[in-house]
């Protein structure tokens, strides 16, 4: 079996091989859906070269993913997928924060963190930061709402360190590794030569790469590197940024990072239709704003109801658009000066409401609520059943009005009525999001019919990007030669066949001969349960879960529930009872059902309150009294454990220190639901350690601790804090 041969390289409990592994990794934030062989879990250097030497002797597909929140499919796989997100999670601020190294399983939010005490953040502002990872980030070439196209990935990075379909791992750091680079992959090296003096040579690709990348841009490869830099490494290490995890892994960057402006004027412009917001873009470009946000009157819409929306939301005319506008400074000084100085330009703008801009932190943090949940309110309101697909398209600034009443009749024409758009307007970077079926052939057939609209609107028509944010993928991996030009295509097929000929990393995506892989393996969204109905399966929550690094995350508790059902109405029943055999264990009993998973959840989903109902549904009526009965009387079960362990205590210093453990063990062996005895448990916390510590002198306490009831059973941690305290009266 492929497991038994991994063991030969990763240990065994990083070898996921059981169903419930498979079925929980088969989803990421897409619409998309692959089942995996296997999924592993590497965690250094050398057994990433390991798994590349696998995957070529097998040829075997292989495929890298960080935290699986890639809305275009680009992290799912039917080979062995290879997830970092329980590891690679370094995050060093270098030069006092003007530089920060990263590994590609550290989330967004947690380098940004890092950097706080410096006064500076990433480049990269994508609107998941506060749940993708590194990997992701570079590997799409991430931007977001204020970086526009100067700070994204591509253009913060320093140094790179990957690895190789081939096994060659390279530093960019280090002035060796460029002749090493030459020397022990000269068929590289010299095929990069050979395509950086084709694109050069090529006037028409070059005028053309250099208008692609005035504006945001994420379809294809980045070769933009070609005319960007001179030798072969770096070219390749800034082609690897925005790979989609097609050309090497990832093990580490260095990133240049922005100030982070502590000043700030955030406000919300009103206009009268989609085309005279748009207009304005250029004037309000101008005035210098971090931040031009875009919403049509469908987005506005969306979140009328949201707590703290003004009521006048309600009463905008029928096709009003608005535009959150907000200036950033490093002073309040020069925050008040470029406030002042774009008012000029406010006064000649068609408004049909006073501009009404704030420094209050409460007011900026609605409007960017605003702004923000106006995908997750669209994706919670959706029919059940239906995924919520949320696509990027970047259009020329000067057409963008025009480009979104296309986009609003397209919508009609589909009958999309529940369609929103929104976007970055300062880059021309719109998005939109729909609510769609895949459950019928007819569903998906109405798919594809608007997905050719859509794309021969923003191809033929604007001239624009199918994807300025969120990356190629299995959503337009078949139009690439198509928006780019058969020149620029060769160029990129050359360039993926020159670093992985055989195919296997992450195949299918960027370059594919599948000219329907936007509509192959769609992800149905079956009917189960509320809470999993609502689940747009996006990844946010598991940042949050204490199981995530143990068994399962929400997301892939939710995910394999959809699984079930979808093996039920299949008829494979065989499948479907061993997930339920296997999902008691990682997806009920291993729950900490705290609901913190709810606290990052877009679409307000509390995956514990799911599990405990399931918990209460498995278990029969007696069952039920006696955890009623238990709860109501839970200072009997207090001293109950403590008496038992006690017991237990006194049982070892009869018949030896491991006679618990085995009786225990035999125990469950009959049993199979007993405890086993450890070796670490504490005695129990006695009366007179609660009482000294209930009775000290809470002035001088140095720690506020709030116990839950396991350390009043076990004393623990309890008794460490109990004897701090002691030590900090003297």
């Amino acid at each position: 079996m492929l497991a038994d041969e991994l063991e030969k390289i990763l240990p065994t409990e990083r070898i996921k091989a059981r169903l419930i592994d498979r079925y929980a990794y088969a989803s990421d934030a897409s619409h998309f859906y692959l089942i995996p062989k296997l999924v592993v879990q590497p965690i250094n250097i050398d057994e990433v070269q390991r798994l590349f030497q696998f995957s070529h002797q097998r040829e075997e597909k292989l495929t890298f993913r960080a935290a699986g929140t890639s809305f275009s499919g680009q992290g799912v796989t039917d080979g062995i997928l290879a997830d970092l997100s329980n590891y690679w999670r370094h995050v060093t601020p270098e030069q006092s924060g003007k530089t920060v190294r990263v590994q590609p399983g550290v989330i967004g939010a947690h380098v940004n963190q890092a950097l706080k005490k410096y006064g500076r953040k990433m480049g990269p502002d994508p609107a998941s930061i506060n749940a993708c990872m590194m990997g992701g980030i570079l590997s799409n070439n991430s931007s977001g709402m204020c970086c526009g196209v100067v700070n994204n990935s591509y253009h913060t990075l320093k140094h790179l360190t990957f690895v190789l379909p081939n096994g060659q791992v390279y530093n960019t750091e280090k002035a060796e590794d460029y002749l090493r680079f030459e020397s022990e992959s000269n068929d590289i090296f010299e095929g990069f030569i050979k395509l950086n003096n084709a694109v050069r040579a090529n006037e028409e690709l070059t005028l053309r790469i250099r208008k692609k990348y005035l504006q945001k841009n994420t379809v294809g490869y980045c070769i933009n590197s070609f005319l960007d830099f001179e030798h072969p490494l770096d070219i390749l290490a800034h082609v690897i940024i925005g790979g989609e995890g097609t050309l090497a892994f990832i093990a580490e960057a260095v990133l240049n990072t922005i100030p982070d402006l502590p000043y700030k004027m955030t406000g919300m412009l009103y206009f009268e239709s989609p085309e005279t917001a748009c207009n304005a873009i250029a004037d309000l470009k101008t005035t210098g704003a971090e931040a031009l946000e875009f919403m049509d009157r469908a987005s506005l819409r969306s979140v009328e109801d949201m707590p703290g929306v003004p009521s006048f939301f309600k009463t905008l005319p029928v096709q009003a658009s608005a535009i959150l506008c907000e200036f950033q400074e490093s002073t309040e000084t020069a925050l008040i000066e470029k406030y002042q100085n774009a008012l000029p330009v406010f006064d000649k703008l068609p408004l049909i409401r006073e501009p009404d801009f704030s420094q209050d932190s409460e007011k900026q943090a609605l409007l960017w609520k605003i702004r923000k949940g106006m995908y997750p309110s669209v994706a919670g309101m959706r029919a059940k059943g239906t995924s919520a697909l949320l696509e990027d398209f970047t259009f020329p600034v000067e057409r963008l009005g025009d480009a979104v009443v296309d986009i609003q009749k397209l919508f009609e024409k589909h009958n999309y009525k529940n369609g929103i758009i929104f976007g970055h307007a300062k880059d021309g970077n719109l998005h939109f999001a729909v609510s769609q079926s895949f459950l019928t052939q007819a569903d998906i057939d109405h798919y594809e019919k608007f997905n050719d609209d859509l794309f021969e609107l923003v191809i033929d028509k604007y001239d624009g990007s199918l994807k300025g944010e969120h990356s190629t993928g299995r959503a337009v991996s078949a139009f690439v030669e198509k928006e780019w030009g058969p020149d620029a295509y060769q160029i990129m097929k050359r360039l993926k066949a020159l670093i992985d000929p055989k195919n296997l990393l992450n195949p299918g995506i960027v370059i594919t001969e599948d000219k329907l892989t936007h509509i192959h393996h769609l992800k149905m969204m079956p009917i189960v349960e509320e809470e999993v109905d609502r689940c747009i399966e996006c990844g946010f929550c598991e940042t949050h879960c204490p199981s995530r690094d143990f068994t399962m995350t929400p997301r892939r508790r939710i995910a394999v529930r959809r699984a079930m059902k979808r093996l039920e109405m299949t008829g494979d029943t065989a499948t479907r009872d061993t997930l339920i055999k296997e999902y008691q264990y990682d997806g009920m009993e291993t729950c900490a059902v705290d609901g913190m998973c709810a606290t990052s959840c877009p679409v307000d989903i509390n995956t514990g309150e799911l599990i405990k109902r399931l918990r209460r549904e498995n278990h029969s009526n007696l069952q039920n009294r006696i955890a009623l009965f238990l709860a109501k009387n839970f200072p009997l079960v207090e001293r109950t454990a403590k008496i038992s362990l006690k017991m237990g205590f006194f049982s070892n210093r009869l018949f030896g220190k491991n006679f618990m453990h085995g009786v225990t063990w035999g125990l469950r062996k009959i049993s199979g639901t007993i405890p086993r005895w450890s070796k670490h448990l504490d005695k129990p916390v006695s009366a007179r350690q609660l009482a000294s510590l209930s009775n000290g002198n809470e002035g001088s306490a140095k720690v506020l601790y709030f116990s839950a009831c396991i350390n009043r059973m076990l004393g623990g941690y309890l008794c460490i804090i109990w004897q701090y305290l002691q030590k900090s009266k003297n």
